[in-house]
């Protein structure tokens, strides 16, 4: 038997209305609906989302017990280096696993988690699935007020399962609604009529309507019933026509946080299980190029299972965004001018990132066997003046450790597309102390002495070659 052991997801801290879209681009015509959506800082992508759910994932879980990380997303930023292995890196899990990179459709969700069933189900041990999408669309788009950015996790396995996988159906087709080549920035996308009437309406009842023929089922069966309601009217039309009731849908989450493309149908999954009692039954399926449609049932495990932010804790945290301006310039759509400063050229060698890959992707550092005493970066002699010991240190992980801020600075000479930068010292809870940039947060709100966390972010872009750049920054604690 196979099926999920634990989840996690992450949705960034800024949120921007749809009304504030429509003042700065209404002249167009378009009207969005009521709602908002959620909106990665400046120095937030999709691999970092990604390594944010995994965290939630595996919090409470050995990272040694991974056999394998798959990470489905359409926005991927290399198209020549394996996004999932930086995620992996990043999470700091064993490099005798298996990594692969899903992308190209909205569906990947979908197809990564059924791919990660199958690699249990032939003998490897846990996968973990992230799905992650932060798409840039074009101003004044159709998708600018509906895509939203955020990530969801899941690790599958075969033994201490919150919900098996009791059956599956899918359905593949070239159905070009929308498309990008790998040298554009922005997707194309036929008429909307087409992709509802000819995609949506048709593709979800024909795998969820397999699903239940397949396995001999009723709709009256399960529990909730999910997947993505890009298309409200049709949404509705289609549980009719299945003969579900409202009761089986879970809360929608497009009107909070926007569509999230491969992440959509798992972060809903995720928001079930958060709520999901034993012997639920979930039916939940994908839409892109075609469907995918997933029968899992709860078990009593749920009960144990420790308590993970999912995505009810990350919307109860947020801030808006009022300004479509500086949403612009976070996406790099108004590209701003940051000074002498901000052409400095700064770019890690690749080598050297190679060698330093724990240091700087894992945040990994030491901690002395003679004392106990743990320190990032990686040292030979422990830096406690009553030890001392030279070489007796052993690999120690601070980006799941949480710790207070010592002293910080509010710097407006540096340079950032959303100043001042602030930057201060972490005292990590359990030892160790580190200077850090701090995110997701502002010079106002801050203190001495506030517990703060790590998180995971894009610290450059470096278009001429090529390169995104990584490492790791201090936030308040969120949830």
């Amino acid at each position: 038997m196979v099926g999920i052991k634990s989840y996690g997801a992450y949705i960034p801290r800024y949120r921007i209305s749809h009304n504030t879209i429509f003042t700065a681009i209404g002249f167009l015509g378009s009207f969005p609906p009521p709602g908002e959506n959620a909106v990665a800082n400046h120095d937030e992508d999709t691999l970092s989302m990604a390594v944010a759910a995994g965290m939630d994932c595996l919090s409470n879980i050995k990272r040694e017990e991974l056999g394998g990380l798959f990470l489905a997303t359409t926005s991927q930023p290399y198209m020549l280096r394996q996004n999932s292995a930086l995620v992996a890196a990043a999470l700091d899990l064993p490099s005798n696993i298996r990594t692969s990179d899903f992308l190209g459709s909205t569906k990947s969700g979908t197809s990564a988690l059924l791919s990660a069933f199958d690699a249990v189900n032939s003998g490897t041990s846990n996968v973990l699935v992230c799905a992650s999408d932060c798409r840039v669309s074009k101003p004044g788009s159709p998708q600018e007020p509906l895509y939203g950015d955020g990530a969801a996790a899941l690790l599958t396995g075969s033994q201490d399962l919150i919900a098996t996988l009791e059956g599956f159906y899918s359905v593949s087709y070239d159905f070009p609604d929308r498309w990008r080549a790998a040298t554009e920035k922005f997707e194309h996308s036929w008429e909307d009529r087409f992709i509802r009437d000819e995609g949506y309406t048709k593709m979800l009842p024909e795998a969820i309507s397999g699903l239940l023929k397949k396995y001999n089922l009723a709709i009256a069966d399960f529990a909730t019933i999910a997947f993505p309601d890009l298309y409200p009217r049709e949404h509705a039309a289609i549980i009719k026509r299945l003969g579900a009731e409202p009761r089986q849908l879970p809360t929608s989450l497009v009107d909070k946080v926007g569509d999230t493309g491969s992440a959509s149908p798992l972060m809903m999954l995720v928001e079930v299980l958060e709520k999901a009692k034993p012997g639920d039954k979930i039916l939940v399926a994908s839409f892109g190029n075609g469907s995918d449609a997933m029968f899992l049932q709860v078990t009593e495990n749920i009960k144990n299972l420790p308590g993970h932010r999912g995505v009810s804790k990350n919307l109860e945290t947020k801030k808006e965004l009022a300004s479509y301006e500086k949403y612009l310039a976070f996406r790099n759509l108004a590209p701003m001018d940051l000074g002498m400063r901000g052409e400095v050229d700064f770019r890690t060698p690749m080598s050297t990132l190679f060698r330093e890959r724990e240091t700087v992707l894992a945040l990994c550092g030491s901690k002395c066997k003679k004392c106990g005493t743990p320190q990032y970066p990686r040292q030979r002699i422990c830096v406690n003046p009553d030890c001392g010991a030279v070489d007796q240190m052993e690999g120690y992980r601070f980006s799941d450790r949480k710790g207070v801020l010592f002293t910080y600075t509010g710097d407006n000479l540096a340079a950032s597309i959303d100043p001042p930068a602030i930057y201060g010292f972490v005292d990590f809870n359990g030892g160790g102390r580190f200077w850090f940039d701090l995110t997701d947060c502002d010079l106002e709100s801050i203190k001495v002495g506030m517990p703060v966390e790590m998180t995971f972010r894009r610290r450059y872009v470096d278009e001429g070659h090529g390169v995104y750049g990584y490492s790791w920054k201090a936030m308040p604690v969120r949830a």
